[in-house]
């Protein structure tokens, strides 16, 4: 099947009244690319989940609509249709810049833009004893532990430099018998990682309600059933009822986050590490390492272990007994 792709180029200030524009012509489902300086104002209203962003993937030289529309015969009166919408917006006084609307019509190969992303992500050894292996691959010959994986849309394949330094970590920790904490579990790597490591139970959040999904699929995907594995969805920073739910004394507990979350979350940390126990923190981008340490430091554990990987961090603690 091919498709039509109908783009508007306007200003950030005239994407609105493009779409309501093809809006109006019955184009739905559109597609929206702001400008860089707009995707990186954005990015700073929401420091508490950003730690890091490559701006040169972000935004675009030149704000767009686009609208998609099945390339037949009686879809080409609504292409010239939003044509004739765009040309209107020219001679309305809307006190706004909304450039030069210029309109491109094109026709698109249609791809699986759901699933092709699967053909780069691959099976994958992490540290000495694990194998993240994604769902629709074939199970190879291995004496590794074997997690399988379909991340969907929540964070956390083993691919990022993040989640592989806190499943090493988590292969050198876990003991058979472990509670484990996940403080944003995404996909749910980390604690299906440490029940398959020989821990007998997890607690799994994430303020995402996705994650609950995605997490509970894949722990079923390799044999964990609810007696295994508990999710919560919420926020962990202000839900005083979820910490309260979840309170308890964790051997181990991970946090593969963003550096702000993880200073905000230290003191309900110290509270649910075990004496004694491992608290895995990473997300880490190179400029906050020095400060999430300083802040691990003042809730009170101790700093043992720092990985780095390209230019992310991960921290590896203890609460002191």
């Amino acid at each position: 099947m091919k498709w039509l792709e109908i783009a508007v180029y306007t200003t950030d200030a005239g994407l609105d009244s493009v779409c309501a524009a093809l809006d109006s012509v019955g184009i739905t489902g559109l597609s929206i690319e702001e400008s860089r300086s707009a995707a990186a104002a954005f990015l700073r209203e929401s420091v508490l989940y950003w730690d890091f962003a490559d701006m040169s993937r972000i935004g675009t030289d030149r704000p767009c609509v686009k609208g998609y529309l099945a390339d037949c015969p009686e879809n080409y009166s609504v292409a010239e249709a939003a044509k004739a919408a765009v040309e209107r917006l020219k001679t309305l006084d809307l006190g706004v810049d909304l450039g030069s609307l210029t309109v491109t019509i094109r026709s698109l190969d249609e791809e699986d833009w759901a699933n092709n992303w699967k053909k780069y992500y691959k099976p994958l050894e992490i540290g000495s004893r694990l194998l993240v292996l994604p769902s629709w691959e074939p199970k190879p010959e291995t004496d590794r532990v074997v997690l399988k994986l379909d991340p969907g849309m929540a964070f956390g394949t083993g691919a990022h430099h993040t989640t592989r330094m806190c499943l090493e970590l988590l292969e050198k920790t876990v003991r058979p018998g472990d509670t484990m904490l996940d403080m944003g579990c995404g996909s749910g790597i980390l604690s299906i990682a440490s029940l398959l490591l020989g821990a007998k139970k997890a607690v799994a959040v994430d303020i995402d309600p996705i994650a609950e999904t995605i997490a509970r699929e894949n722990a079923a995907m390799n044999g964990l059933g609810e007696q295994d594995y508990e999710i919560r969805i919420g926020n962990l920073i202000s839900d005083e009822a979820l910490q309260t739910d979840i309170r308890g004394q964790y051997p181990v507990v991970a946090a593969n986050i963003v550096a702000d979350v993880i200073l905000a979350l230290c003191p309900f940390a110290r509270e649910v590490v075990a004496p004694g126990g491992t608290f895995i923190v990473s997300g880490i981008i190179d400029d906050r390492e020095a400060e999430v340490e300083a802040g691990l430091k003042q809730a009170g554990f101790a700093v043992k272990e720092v990985l780095s990987s390209d230019c992310w961090f991960a921290i590896f603690c203890e609460n002191p007994q």
